[in-house]
This record gives C-alpha cells, sequence and structure tokens, in this order.
C-alpha cells in the first residue's frame, strides 16, 4: 500500500515535471533529479529487510514475557555447523539455521541434525546468489521452492520461516512471496561476522546493546563463529539472558 502510494506520488510529480518542461516552463533538470531520488529511495528500501517496506519481517520482539534473545545462524549446513550445534548443546541453547538448497543437498546429514537436536530450520534460497537484487520475480521464486524442495526431502519438513539473502527485500521478491506464504524472518542485532576479523569487535557489536527480544545474525559457515558463540552464551548467562527460537519468539509457525 505504502509503496503504490509513493510510486504514484513520484509519478504525478514526474508527468507534472515534464508537462512543464515541455511548455518551457521548467528546465529538464527537476525530473532527472526525480528519478534519481525515486531510484535511490527503492534501493534503500530493498537493501534493508528492517524497514518492512515491501513484506512484514519479524525483526525483533522486545515485549517477549522473558529475558530472552533469539539466535540465528546463516548460510549453513557446512561442516563448521557441527561445532556450532555442539556448543549450543553444552549451553542449553536453541537457535534457527537459515539454510542454503544447495548446502543442504551437499551436507543432508548435518541438516537432519540440526532438526534433531532441537533447532529449527528456515529457507535462505537455493544458492545464495549476489544477483539476488537482480532476479525476475519468477527466478526468485524458483531458488526459494527448490530451498523447499530439498529441505522437504531430505528433512521431511516443509519450511515456513524464510530469511531474504543480504535481507533484500524488493517488488519483486515480495511477489514471489506472496505465492510461497513464506513468513520473513530478519534480525535487528548483525554484528557483520561475515566481514569483520576481529572476533573481540563481534562480540562487542553483539554485546554492548543487547536488549530483550533481539534477534542476532551469525553465520555457521565462519569458522571465526564457534569460538564467538563460546564467549557469547557466557556473556548471555552472566547477564541473565536466555535464548529461545525466533518462531517462539515472534510466535509464529516454523514450519507447514
Amino acid at each position: 500500500m505504502i509503496f503504490k502510494l509513493i510510486k504514484t506520488l513520484f509519478a504525478v510529480a514526474a508527468i507534472f515535471a515534464i508537462a512543464l518542461y515541455y511548455q518551457e516552463l521548467w528546465p529538464f533538470w527537476p525530473i532527472l533529479l526525480i528519478a534519481i531520488v525515486y531510484s535511490l529511495l527503492i534501493l534503500l528500501l530493498s537493501t534493508n529487510v528492517q524497514f518492512n517496506f515491501f513484506v512484514k519481517a519479524y525483526n525483533k520482539n522486545p515485549d517477549y514475557p522473558q529475558n530472552s534473545v533469539a539466535l540465528s545462524f546463516d548460510d549453513g549446513p557446512v561442516e563448521n555447523t557441527l561445532k556450532i550445534l555442539d556448543i549450543l548443546d553444552e549451553h542449553n541453547a536453541k537457535a534457527a539455521f537459515f539454510c542454503i538448497g544447495r548446502n543442504i543437498k551437499k551436507h543432508p546429514e548435518i541438516f537432519q541434525e540440526i532438526i534433531k537436536r532441537g533447532h529449527v530450520v528456515g529457507n535462505h534460497t537455493y544458492s545464495h546468489t549476489r544477483k539476488m537484487g537482480f532476479l525476475s520475480t519468477e527466478s526468485v521464486l524458483k531458488e526459494i521452492q527448490q530451498c523447499d524442495q530439498i529441505a522437504e526431502k531430505i528433512g521431511e519438513i516443509k519450511l515456513n520461516l524464510f530469511r531474504p539473502p543480504f535481507g533484500i527485500i524488493n517488488p519483486k521478491t515480495k511477489r514471489a512471496l506472496q505465492k510461497t506464504g513464506h513468513q520473513v524472518i530478519g534480525w535487528n542485532n548483525r554484528p557483520y561476522d561475515a566481514v569483520t576479523k576481529s572476533s573481540s569487535k563481534i562480540l562487542n557489536r553483539i554485546t554492548k546493546d543487547l536488549k530483550r527480544g533481539d534477534l542476532i545474525l551469525l553465520h555457521d559457515n565462519m569458522p571465526k563463529t564457534a569460538p564467538i558463540l563460546e564467549q557469547l552464551l557466557v556473556v548471555l548467562k552472566q547477564r541473565n539472558f536466555s535464548t529461545v527460537r525466533p518462531d517462539k519468539l515472534f510466535d509464529i509457525h516454523a514450519y507447514n
């Protein structure tokens, strides 16, 4: 609804500017400015799932009744995922794993182990392509459905949770999700562990403003994640935080 309103307002402004330009009452630059501002606005709103602009995404729940935070891991399953699972077990912690379809296919036994140990799994597309923001609706739909099909075949579950690669949600992704019906899971605590070398910086980013109902984003395909997780769980215990799966945090169904 808001997207349609923005499109309409910019379209009206563009038509008005063009009309004045052809009547030689305005120069050309206002038309160009309108186009640039519109493009930049849509780009900004598309690259952050937390804006909830094109679709509703679950990012945090400060009203959760317990002093809990949710842990989530992207881009697995990989061999390193097993280390993550062992650490979570040691601390009696539960988490969500947003899995890439081709990685599920490559490591089916690890995918099954995630489920077996009581964690929730979600859809993170089949290939996690860097071209995600430029795919057609049909291509996005195929990415989501392929991951669903592999997860159902190997895990015997029908995924309901979806996390977009890079947090990109645009009109094409919106249309694809309208067809699949997935619930979109974002985050509000992102330490950029995939691009930051310093483990201490990553841990500090997570913990410095940690609040009840926060949803933390980490990556189980990064070797440094396991030791960071070990330290994080100790800090959580010291601050009297418990962990909860995202589906419990938001009171939504993990599977269909």
